[in-house]
């Protein structure tokens, strides 16, 4: 439902800044809403007076980790994506300055498309389009990771050197941020990650949190848009694909407000996914436990954060109080898929 003002979301404010910005772009007063499904940035949908629609993003409410929901860095790698085989939306405007929202945010335009988040939706498609669109989302990270970052302006947007060490302390320094309660197994799952690194292949544009509900399909069951790029980075590809490897074998936790689509009809197994995905990139895939543990560990700090800032009373949005309760889940699952691997 369309508000005057949702939570984060000045709309006068809003419409001065883009009459100064882009004298033109907005006719009338702006209506928005909060788009559901985003656990981390606050993403709304705005309408003008002519019934034109745009999406903004900004930084959550209050808790902020370092290096996390920089605007500017999601809307420079959407803009340089704009010309490549990778579908993104175009990018309207960035603007930096909080005073205007309380938050640096930025303006893409409207995509439309299906944001396919339970296996519910899936299956009212049918699994012979549940399994095309699969093949499709992995087909779009193949096209994703073939990018030349140089080519595209991106040439500096990482330090691919010693990514995964990296990625292991920063993620462990975000969990010490929103550390707020004792975490059985987290420490070992982290130390366990750390003893044995895989050796990366070479870099490449990473999103960082890849799955079937960051991008739009279709009514033809393509990928229309690869939303949500606030982690991405230059770095080891084999990430992004744990982590799609991790929401393909996951099944739905009862009264969990995050669902999967993994028990879709026509779902592949994360097998399959796997074996097209080494087909189109010509990458090993031997090491993928290791990837997808540290997906379960990446995701069990993502939850702690927003966790933490739920008890802080700093997250809007429904089913935020049982978020909690999944993080021990993804920390076994961690420890679990690293002792299998």
């Amino acid at each position: 439902m369309s508000q005057a003002n949702p939570p984060g979301l000045d709309l006068r404010r809003l419409r001065d800044h883009l009459g100064r910005a882009r004298p033109g772009l907005v006719e009338g007063p702006l209506t928005a809403e909060v788009i559901a499904g985003g656990r981390s940035n606050l993403t709304y949908a705005v309408t003008d007076g002519t019934g034109r629609r745009w999406v903004v993003r900004r930084p959550p409410l209050g808790h902020v980790l370092a290096t996390a929901h920089d605007m500017g860095r999601e809307y420079r790698v959407i803009s340089a994506l704009r010309d490549t085989a990778v579908p993104v939306p175009g990018t309207v405007l960035l603007c930096e300055d909080a005073e205007v929202l309380g938050a640096p945010f930025y303006v893409m335009e409207h995509v439309e498309g299906t944001p396919y988040r339970t296996a519910a939706q899936l299956a009212a498609i049918g699994p012979e389009r549940t399994r095309a669109v699969v093949r499709g989302l992995t087909g779009t990270l193949v096209r994703l990771h073939a990018v030349d970052p140089g080519a595209v302006g991106l040439g500096d947007f990482g330090r691919p050197e010693g990514f995964l060490e990296r990625q292991l302390r920063r993620w462990g320094k975000q969990l010490e941020a929103s550390r707020s309660r004792d975490l059985p197994g987290v420490d070992e799952l982290c130390r366990a990650l750390g003893a044995a690194p895989p050796a990366s292949p070479a870099p490449t544009v990473v999103h960082g949190d890849y799955r079937l509900d960051n991008v739009l399909v279709g009514a033809d069951d393509t990928v229309r848009a690869v939303l949500d790029w606030e982690m991405s980075t230059l770095g080891d590809p084999l990430t992004d694909l744990g982590l799609l490897m991790m929401y393909s074998e996951q099944r739905d936790v009862p009264g969990s407000p995050i669902t999967t689509t993994r028990e879709a009809p026509g779902h592949p197994d994360p097998a399959e996914i796997a074996e097209w995905y080494a087909a189109g990139s010509g990458r090993d895939v031997s090491a993928l436990p290791w990837y997808t543990a540290f997906a379960y560990f990446k995701l069990a700090v993502i939850l702690e954060g927003i966790h933490y800032r739920y008890t802080l009373g700093q997250t809007v949005g429904a089913g935020f109080d049982r978020i909690g309760q999944l993080v021990p889940l993804f920390i076994d699952s961690g420890l679990t898929t690293l002792r299998k691997g």
